[in-house]
């Protein structure tokens, strides 16, 4: 076959092709858009038909076989070996010696903690290791509603709000709590510790800014975690570092030409070391830079202020300047959950947007109904009030620094939370770790106890909990945690300040111990 012949009978082939192709429907359309194609872009085209011959050549490739072995085939023995070798990695780290000793040695109560308690040990002791500051958890009114809602409702609500969990003793809860801050709306979640750290993420997201205080407890640090904004610390309770902060966040977006929502995120009285923060100041700071300001009270509702209404009162801030209030009604209103409240569009963006709301069952209405009973005992009672800061104040008379050698308390004036600390001096003369001051605050807390004092302690921790929380670690220092309470009378309050003091000095001065870590002469 000459070269003629062959271009004549691909023309004949091409001429076919063409004849048939024409008669598909649609077959002049995509003809017009390849020449259109190739006038406008003939590059285009070429990828174009680089793609369609990929796309059939994969149509048309054939499937690969999952059934072929591409590893090594083990015997049973090696299997058997290899399954008796491996060493699977804990779940949690081992207990440490002083962590084995505390479970120990743990006192059990029996019964209602009460200012007064049981141990399992049969025991009665003076209990000051309890959030139970007014004693509400014996009051007859409260007890009565609370037998009453448990019969009206039940156990539990057995739903996430919004849905089917939400009753009516929610709604009256959150209006309560409401009213009672000087705020216009109120969200209530199932748990305290879930609150704040759900909160933060609802309204934070990537690329916002977030200020914190350093020394901002852990519900706080997960909350930030879970945000991914852009942290940026300042010292504890320092506000010219914190203004400092603020300026260099306002230049820095300012330069970029970026602006991003900015926030400041610290708490009431810090559950680390009990000292009281300067609202006063914080709103300042937030009006001058344009930031909105998020305040956990977990450990000051219901303590500070005349009526308990918190730090808002206590300083006297107008509540409405503060963006949240988030706080707990686990503490001292002896219920249980935790709350939100600012305006109205700040909570109801909560109820669809925080995952400890949303995704979580609603509060038991028992504990709902206690929250509200609780808040109107206090309004119609502030003697309770009075009668546990004047606990207070004969307490921190019994352990202030003048009369104890060995510890500071580092807790606010009006705390009902007083930690003792180990004094600088003492720590560093005898060279003592977070370890060593551990294990001497144990034996304090088990000496008060054998001698009927219930107390407990804070633990020394450091607190850095993600890389994305980078320079925000925080030496939580080892502390006695000592709860006072209302229930107590004046002498019952003195003599166990008594009672702690000399558990404190015989621990220190005991044989081996005032010789702790000392350097050999």
């Amino acid at each position: 076959m000459d070269l003629q012949d062959l271009q004549t009978r691909l023309n004949l082939f091409l001429d076919h092709a063409a004849t048939t192709f024409q008669k598909v429907p649609g077959s002049a359309v995509l003809i017009r858009y390849v020449r259109s194609s190739y006038q406008n872009d003939p590059v285009r085209s070429a990828i174009e038909l680089v793609l369609v011959i990929f796309f059939i050549r994969y149509l048309l490739s054939p499937s690969y076989s999952t059934s072929k072995v591409n590893y090594v085939k083990l015997t049973e023995d090696e299997i058997d070996e290899l399954v008796e070798e491996w060493t699977p990695e804990p779940l949690v780290a081992p207990l440490t010696p002083l962590e084995e000793t505390s479970l120990e040695k743990l006192p059990i109560l029996v019964g209602p903690s009460g200012p007064k308690s049981k141990l399992s040990t049969g025991k009665t002791v003076t209990n000051l290791a309890s959030y139970n500051f007014y004693n509400l958890n014996a009051n007859e009114q409260i007890k009565e509603k609370a037998i009453a809602t448990l019969r009206t409702y039940g156990v539990g609500p057995c739903g996430p709000p919004q849905f089917y969990g939400t009753q009516d003793v929610h709604m009256k809860a959150e209006a309560d709590i409401a009213s009672y801050l000087g705020t216009e709306k109120c969200i209530v979640y199932a748990q305290a510790f879930s609150a704040i750290s759900s909160v933060i993420p609802a309204f934070c997201k990537r690329g916002d800014v977030i200020v914190a205080d350093r020394a901002v407890n852990y519900s706080i640090r997960r909350g930030l975690e879970i945000s991914r904004s852009n942290i940026r610390w300042y010292n504890h309770n320092d506000f010219e570092d914190l203004e400092q902060v603020m300026r260099g966040v306002v230049a820095e977006q300012k330069k970029k030409g970026k602006l991003t929502r900015r926030f400041i995120v610290t708490e009431g009285l810090f559950e680390t070391c009990g000292d009281m923060n300067n609202l006063p100041k914080l709103v300042e700071l937030k009006e001058k830079y344009k930031f909105r300001i998020i305040l956990d009270e977990t450990w000051s509702f219901g303590v500070l202020g005349r009526t308990g209404r918190g730090l808002t009162e206590h300083q006297n801030v107008d509540p409405t300047q503060i963006d949240m209030i988030v706080g707990s009604l686990a503490g001292p209103l002896c219920a249980g959950g935790g709350f939100c409240a600012g305006d109205g569009d700040v909570v109801e963006h909560q109820r669809i947007a925080a995952a400890a709301y949303t995704f979580s069952a609603a509060l038991p209405a028992m504990l709902a109904m206690t929250a509200s009973e609780s808040l109107n005992v206090l309004q119609s009672n502030p003697e309770i009030l009075a009668g546990c800061r004047e606990n207070v104040r004969l307490l921190r008379g019994q352990l202030a620094e003048g009369r104890s050698e060995w510890v500071v308390c580092t807790s606010a004036a009006e705390n009902p939370v007083q930690l003792l600390v180990l004094k600088e001096e003492v720590v560093r003369a005898r060279r003592l770790g977070l370890e060593d001051q551990e294990r001497l605050l144990q034996e304090c807390v088990d000496e008060a106890l054998a001698n009927g004092v219930l107390i407990t302690r804070l633990k020394g921790m450091s607190i850095s909990t993600h890389n994305s929380l980078k320079d925000g670690s925080w030496i939580v220092q080892p502390a006695l945690k000592v709860c006072v309470t209302s229930g107590l009378s004046k002498k019952d309050i003195e003599k166990a300040g008594q009672t702690i003091r000399h558990a404190i000095t015989k621990v220190m001065t005991k044989k081996g111990n005032n010789k702790l870590n000392l350097p050999a002469a």
